[in-house]
């Protein structure tokens, strides 16, 4: 994302290859950032980070892939589509899990990072697609987050709680990048809805 930046800031290109080769290396062959190398180690926030880039290099038009690869939006579709699926009403309501597969430690933990990079990547494809299931999503993982406390009445964002209890405790602890993406999410769902009623 930081090179994606650099070159929409400077006009320098000199970094547009590489950094294309890296987005389109992880993207998995689903095209959803879900490599096979990784299992061991990537959680729905990592697979999150990769999708941020995609949307980046989408909404900066950012040189476009190769011909005959996905799309950057068609790459960060992917991502969203994945962790929609993954949501789980099994406990807590709802929520997505940090961990995507159950061999892996934090597979029980429902976090603020995870939960509000699908708010912010649902935000962020709705303001760039305009399509109303992304909106709903949006909302569906705030309120989640908002009623199970993960975001506290004064918009602290908490790390997380277990859903072997029924996400019944809450982890405090706070980390500024769980908060960053919810304000990034509520910032793209700010400027969409101000866009709409402008043309109203």
């Amino acid at each position: 994302m930081s090179l994606i930046d650099y070159w929409y800031s400077t006009g320098d290109t000199q970094y547009n290859d590489i950094t294309a080769i890296a987005i389109q290396f992880q993207r998995g062959t689903n095209n959803d950032f879900m490599t096979t190398n990784q299992t061991k180690d990537e959680g729905n926030d990592d697979q999150s980070f990769w999708g941020f880039a995609a949307m980046e290099a989408a909404e900066l038009n950012f040189p476009a892939p190769p011909e005959g690869s996905p799309s950057w939006l068609a790459l960060a579709q992917g991502v969203f589509n994945t962790q929609a699926a993954r949501w789980d009403t099994t406990s807590c309501g709802g929520g997505l899990k940090w961990q995507i597969y159950p061999f892996n430690t934090g597979y029980d933990y429902k976090n603020g990072i995870s939960n509000g990079c699908l708010f912010s990547l649902a935000a962020r494809l709705y303001r760039y697609t305009g399509n109303q299931t992304y909106a709903d999503w949006a909302v569906k993982a705030y309120n989640w987050c908002d009623e199970i406390g993960i975001v506290s009445d004064s918009y602290q964002v908490f790390d997380g709680t277990n859903d072997l209890i029924n996400c019944t405790q809450m982890n405090h602890e706070q980390w500024t990048y769980n908060v960053g993406v919810f304000l990034y999410g509520a910032a793209m769902m700010w400027n969409k809805v101000w866009n709409l009623h402008m043309k109203v």
